[in-house]
């Protein structure tokens, strides 16, 4: 029963004990409300009671329900762990059925294995018999062979193990020479078939020796602006460039001449903007020539930026490149050193992939082998050594650097790319119309005029103008007077005259200018 319950029943009871034994005259009223309180505390235990046995009625069927879940996951738990033991039980039956069978088969075995064991014990026996027999008659046989032939036993062998010697290596020598013979028929064979075939996969150009470039005029009017007034325009042009300007009665074109295709196109696209600007006097062609020269330096990074990456070559200092870009504008026995250098790095690649060894590195190394032919000052060094000297300096891999400087054998050959770029650079250049030695005997006959004006002191520049015929001496006026110009003149000449081997004759001529120069602000 609830607590709450109880405790209006005892109050209610508690109230009406109270009544009935109270010692005071209630009024009528006051018994009619006692009346009350004692019907509605009978309501209120009737109710109590009711209330407890439902209460009651409801703890007994929970408890009933509870009682009935424990027991049913009891049995449960039962009937798994008997499921368990019997799953147990007949797994263990299993094991002692399998092993008594197999104590079975091994005492079987046993058996039989006593019994094979005491027959091969008997053949044993009958083996050793016999074997004692045989030695007894090989012993005899030998003392009957050595009794006819003279000879011991040992002696015999020794004499055949001799016998058989000698001509083992009488048909090793003969076989080894057969195979060196077949290897080197072999190797000769493979060779002009890598070489072949590396040649017919690369296409050449064939080589144009040209030492000139026309430049093409709208009108024949714009000759004279180009002349200027008593030549001065024309002079300042060659004097600026190093490129003689030759105007003949060729209509609406102006020939340029120089051994160097990079003053060539210097002058050329100088120009070209000179014509189209319209103004032609010595001070802007100066300015523009210098302009057209920065320039041309920028064109020359694009070209050997567009080169490499052509060529699939990565990683290049930014130096090398410039130089890559440079041999555009130069010629190698009248053989442009671009395409050269270019085709060389190509049959290296195809030759080195034939051969199973790393292409990248052979192209690479093809690329750059000439790069010494390019440099930014004269050196003593010989192409070869300089380029590889180069080619360290800016961080190439041994291999390559290797490669560039033993390519003309002046260097020793290190690594197994190198003789390939040794001859791949000469299948380039000895392929018919590669080169042509009058051009590259010319050009350096140019370059050593030029050279030998340049060790005197107070000279700025010089150039070799008419096909070698003129050579145009610039010298700094604030080191060289009027009167050492003439004596300069005079030593160039007696000095070319002594040391060097040209036909016909050399005109030598000392320019000094005196420039003042100041700016109003």
């Amino acid at each position: 029963m609830e607590p709450s319950i109880l405790y209006v029943i005892i109050g209610a009871v508690a109230l009406a004990a109270g009544l009935l034994a109270g010692k005071f005259v209630f009024a009528p009223q006051a018994q009619k409300q006692v009346a009350e309180a004692e019907a509605q505390a009978q309501n209120i235990l009737k109710e109590a009671e009711l209330r407890a046995e439902t209460v009651k009625k409801e703890k007994q069927l929970e408890a009933k329900e509870r009682f009935v879940q424990l027991k049913a996951e009891h049995d449960r738990e039962i009937l798994d762990r008997n499921r368990k033991i019997s799953d147990t039980e007949n797994k263990i039956k299993q094991k002692e059925i399998s092993i008594n069978q197999q104590a079975t088969a091994l005492e079987k075995q046993v058996k039989d294995n006593d019994a094979i064991k005491e027959h091969l014990n008997r053949q044993i026996e009958v083996v050793n018999q016999k074997r004692t027999e045989l030695e007894k008659h090989q012993e005899e046989h030998i003392r009957r062979l050595e009794k006819i032939a003279g000879l011991s036993a040992e002696d015999a062998r020794n004499q055949l193990i001799e016998s058989l010697k000698a001509e083992a290596q009488t048909r090793a020598l003969a076989l080894q020479a057969d195979i060196i013979e077949d290897a080197k028929q072999k190797a000769n064979k493979e060779a002009r078939k890598i070489v072949i075939q590396t040649i017919q996969r690369t296409a050449a150009e064939q080589t144009i020796e040209n030492t000139v470039t026309v430049f093409n005029l709208e009108t024949d009017e714009i000759k004279g602006q180009i002349i200027g007034r008593e030549g001065r325009n024309i002079r300042a042009i060659e004097a600026a460039t190093g490129v003689d300007l030759i105007v003949d009665d060729t209509p609406e074109a102006i020939v340029l001449s120089s051994f160097d295709p990079l003053r060539r196109e210097i002058a050329r696209l100088s120009l070209q903007r000179l014509v189209s600007d319209g103004r032609i006097h010595p001070a802007r062609i100066e300015e523009v020539v210098e302009k057209t020269r920065r320039q041309l330096e920028e064109q020359v990074m694009e070209i050997g930026e567009r080169t490499v990456i052509e060529m699939g070559i990565h990683g290049l200092h930014k130096e090398l490149v410039r130089i890559v870009g440079k041999m555009r504008f130069r010629s190698s026995y009248g053989q442009n050193l671009l395409m050269h250098s270019r085709e060389t790095a190509n049959l290296c690649g195809i030759m080195a992939a034939e051969l199973g060894m790393n292409p990248k590195l052979a192209k690479r190394a093809g690329l750059l082998h000439d790069i010494g032919k390019v440099p930014d000052e004269e050196t003593e060094l010989s192409h070869a050594l300089l380029g590889a000297k180069l080619a360290e300096k800016y961080g190439e891999n041994p291999a390559v650097v290797n490669a560039i400087g033993a390519h003309h054998d002046e260097m020793e050959m290190l690594y197994v790319i190198s003789p390939i770029i040794q001859a791949c650079d000469a299948i380039s250049g000895a392929r018919p119309g590669a080169r042509r030695e009058i051009m590259q005997q010319y050009i350096q006959r140019i370059k050593d005029l030029e050279n030998l004006a340049l060790t005197y002191s107070g000279v700025e520049k010089a150039y070799a103008i008419q096909a070698g015929r003129e050579l145009r001496v610039i010298v700094e006026a604030e080191k060289v007077s009027d009167g050492d110009s003439d004596k300069l003149s005079f030593e160039i000449a007696q000095k070319i005259q002594t040391e060097m081997t040209y036909p016909g004759q050399i005109k030598v001529t000392v320019i000094r200018e005196k420039r003042a120069v100041n700016v109003a602000r």
